[in-house]
């Protein structure tokens, strides 16, 4: 259950970050409030997850999650460069990623 709940938290970060970039510098209030929800929830998911997760696993997956979603996120929604160099730097967080997931005990 604490890869469950790690994935949601990371989920929840792609959705606080493209939510922060929707506040436009926290000028829109709907934006803003649908940031801040969803980083609580997702700090408090992760939270969760350490109980049994070690800390460097945990937060290196959720910030990986965080990260090439945002990047997916930038590419789909908003038009961002989608380079070779950029798909290849995403491609090496995600066999990063696995590879914390294979080597942890937990």
């Amino acid at each position: 259950m604490p890869w469950v709940y790690l994935l949601l938290a990371g989920l929840l970060e792609i959705c606080w970050a493209f939510a922060m970039k929707a506040s436009y510098g926290f000028s829109r209030p709907l934006p803003t409030v649908v940031m801040l929800v969803c980083m609580v929830a997702s700090f408090g998911l992760l939270s969760v997850a350490m109980r049994t997760l070690p800390l460097g696993t945990a937060y290196a997956i959720w910030t990986g999650i965080g990260a090439v979603g945002a990047f997916l996120v930038g590419i789909l929604l908003l038009g961002e460069s989608a380079s070779p160099l950029r798909l290849l730097a995403a491609g090496l967080i995600v066999a990063g990623l696995a590879l914390m997931k294979v080597s942890s005990a937990a």
